[in-house]
């Protein structure tokens, strides 16, 4: 691949993947845009993206200021763009509905005006993510999404609002829709440097500050690292790529029950000795009325950690009673040589990542509950 491509969001955890991947794999220069508020913030922000990037960087990087919502973000950018890869969002499960809209929505719109005046384009890819399908239950394929879905919170609806507001009034841009799963870990050796809300609900468990499960014990959960994820948004980059949809995920045959995610997880925590000592019983599987029923008792905890953590999972935990079945057999086609996902034993390696570590700091909060599929 050669030219030049625009990476949005370029210092988020799958942007500068994205970035270090383009860099290795290709000989396109990039142009890489960050969110920044003034000249010193630009600076300390490409001060840490390009040593990430490593001596590849070098003549190849150009790092741009841009926020989504303003006017035309990115008309800072010159020169012929042949691809762009928007991966610029907020991802917080927990956003409000007037921010996700203004960045992930109007965003959006702003980063797909500005491909559709590229006349050397050749591919924009949208980073989305598959619970941009809603509340569905059952097969899920790698099509434009049909009919208005309930949504478990405002981060979900507005990812799904994206798709369908590029592929209606840009119908004639080169556009591939990449759905993320849930990003688990760095590879597939397990390290995490990107706590979502996937290692938040374990970290609660671990603590003992949940006794329940919210969802369905045969819930499939799809789970990826951010190496594969990154290699897949390259491979769709590509101009001989076909455009589409794009499940950036195993096959639902592949994908992970709940409840043999939860037996790994609580496998590896019984390695621990601290663990072990405070002989915690793993949590039961609670239905959709029961947690609901626990969400508003918590209410009225409001200094409780177990109140809480119940709280800081409601966000998400809808899905859990919706299994889907995603197809990837789009991406296969297109990936020859696709790597096959570890599946529990990259459950099993994250697991022992977050436990040695104890999740980063030592117990330290981990931040705010992110979806894990966008930067």
């Amino acid at each position: 691949m050669s030219g030049r491509v625009v990476v949005t969001g370029a210092d988020g955890y799958i942007g500068r993947r994205v970035a270090a991947r383009f860099l290795a794999d290709t000989d396109t220069r990039l142009v890489l845009t960050v969110r920044a508020a003034d000249r010193a913030e630009l600076d300390a922000k490409t001060a840490r993206l390009l040593p990430e990037l490593g001596p590849a960087a070098d003549g190849r990087v150009e790092v741009l200021p841009a926020d989504l919502t303003h006017e035309a973000p990115l008309a800072a950018v010159t020169g012929d763009v042949t691809a762009v890869v928007h991966s610029a969002a907020r991802t917080a499960f927990d956003v409000s509905r007037p921010v996700a809209e203004r960045v992930n929505v109007d965003g959006t719109r702003r980063v797909a005006d500005f491909a559709a005046r590229c006349p050397a384009l050749e591919r924009l890819v949208l980073l989305s993510t598959l619970v941009s399908a809603g509340l569905r239950t059952g097969p899920v394929p790698e099509t434009a999404l049909v009919g208005e879905a309930e949504n478990a919170n405002h981060y979900e609806w507005s990812k799904a609002a994206g798709e369908r507001l590029v592929a209606a009034e840009f119908p004639d841009l080169p556009l591939s829709v990449a759905r993320l799963s849930t990003i688990v870990a760095d590879d597939d050796r397990g390290a995490v440097t990107q706590y979502n809300v996937f290692h938040n609900t374990l970290k609660m468990f671990f603590y003992g500050l949940m006794t329940v499960m919210p969802g369905l014990p045969h819930t499939r959960l799809y789970l990826a690292t951010a190496a594969f994820t990154s290699a897949a948004v390259v491979r769709l980059a590509s101009a001989d790529a076909p455009t589409g949809v794009y499940h950036l995920a195993p096959t639902a045959g592949q994908a992970l029950p709940l409840t043999d995610v939860m037996d790994t997880a609580f496998d590896v925590f019984g390695e621990d000795p601290a663990f072990r000592r405070r002989r915690l019983l793993r949590p039961e599987f609670c239905d959709d009325a029961t947690f609901r029923h626990l969400l508003a008792a918590a209410d009225g905890l409001r200094g409780s950690p177990a109140a809480g953590a119940l709280r800081t999972v409601a966000p998400f935990a809808e899905q859990m009673f919706h299994p889907k079945e995603f197809t990837n057999d789009r991406l296969r086609e297109a990936w020859p040589g696709m790597p096959t996902p570890a599946g529990l034993p990259l459950v099993a390696a994250t697991c022992r990542s977050l436990v040695a570590t104890r999740w980063g700091r030592q117990g330290a909060d981990a931040g705010p509950v992110r979806a894990g599929s966008t930067s």
